[in-house]
């Protein structure tokens, strides 16, 4: 059988229903996920089954896939952190072995710039060498930053594998419920009085995109993606017609820990490093390399979290 398939793990969720929709129309595409995709493309083979099962392996053993796009990635802080680790971390492996094994030529793995860390020291523009320390003080992200560099490691292990791992920014967007967009969906976010740092935020089906183009033959390694540029915090929320509360950070930190710990909070406290703590990221290569530019303009992409942008990939919900 001629290996024709783009197989997306994780395509039920909001980025794996955006690329879907992008390559669909010009692929074959094959996706996998325990999870149901409501208004899948008619010509959408869909498995339903969890990346760690041993059957997901019958899917390769066919050999008809060309290329892997692995977005299966779990983000719920409130689960536990074994099971984090089993999902994200044995499910990568589990996956990234099937592929090899059934020689996948062609290997895409969604990382995120946050595995970088918003650190004091950080530089003005953090490079694709940069180490990454975003466990450092967010414990809850270690099995990420372990998937990323999994993924690096197989990399070289397989250099007749074109591996790519595309590390977006804070991606935002109608549908996107990821932590960033809850923040900047509330009407008085706190911020932490002092800081005012820069952020970069990208539309979802501008990351969809990127993933896409990181698909070309002949492109392999690790890529930043950010959106149209950075902005202060204020600004942002200024954008949102938002009214922040300033709170000292000594006193934020326990606050919501207690407010995550009692369900009253969206996220726990570490992700307030984000609202004191520079973590831009230097999108040049993507845009070299791959040509990403993102279709969004930073009003946007901005606004994207109100709902106020209609769609600009035929199909996307």
């Amino acid at each position: 059988m001629a290996r024709d398939a783009v197989l997306i793990t994780g395509i039920s969720g909001n980025l794996g229903r955006v690329l879907a929709k992008v390559l669909h129309r010009s692929e074959r595409v094959i996706g996998l996920d325990r999870r149901p995709f409501p208004g899948a493309p008619k010509d959408l083979e869909v498995h339903h089954l969890d990346i760690r099962k041993r059957k997901v392996e019958e899917i390769f053993r066919r050999g008809d896939i060309k290329a892997l796009v692995h977005m299966a990635i779990m983000h719920d802080p409130r689960l536990p952190q074994a099971e984090h680790h089993s999902f994200n971390v044995l499910g990568t492996k589990a996956v990234l072995s099937f592929a090899a094994k059934h020689g996948v030529k062609k290997v895409v793995v969604l990382s995120s710039a946050t595995v970088y860390g918003p650190q004091p020291e950080n530089d003005n523009f953090l490079t694709e060498e940069s180490p990454l320390l975003g466990s450092q003080r967010f414990p809850e992200i270690r099995d990420l930053v372990e998937v990323d560099m999994y993924a690096q490691q197989y990399m070289w292990k397989h250099p007749d594998v074109e591996t790519v791992i595309v590390r977006p920014a804070h991606i935002v967007g109608p549908t996107v419920r990821n932590a960033p967009s809850t923040y900047l969906r509330l009407q008085r976010p706190w911020t932490l009085a002092g800081f005012d740092p820069m952020v970069q935020l990208i539309h979802e089906e501008d990351v969809g995109r990127a993933l896409a183009l990181a698909l070309k033959p002949g492109v392999r390694g690790v890529y930043n993606v950010v959106g149209p540029g950075e902005l202060p915090l204020s600004s942002v929320l200024r954008e949102l017609d938002r009214t922040p509360i300033p709170i000292p950070h000594l006193i934020a930190r326990p606050l919501l820990e207690k407010l995550f710990q009692y369900r009253l909070a969206g996220f726990p406290s570490a992700e307030l490093d984000h609202l004191q703590f520079l973590c831009t990221v230097d999108g040049s290569r993507a845009e070299r390399e791959l040509g990403f530019r993102p279709s969004y303009t930073l009003r946007e992409t901005i606004r994207s979290v109100l709902g106020e942008v209609p769609p600009r990939v035929q199909g996307a919900a």
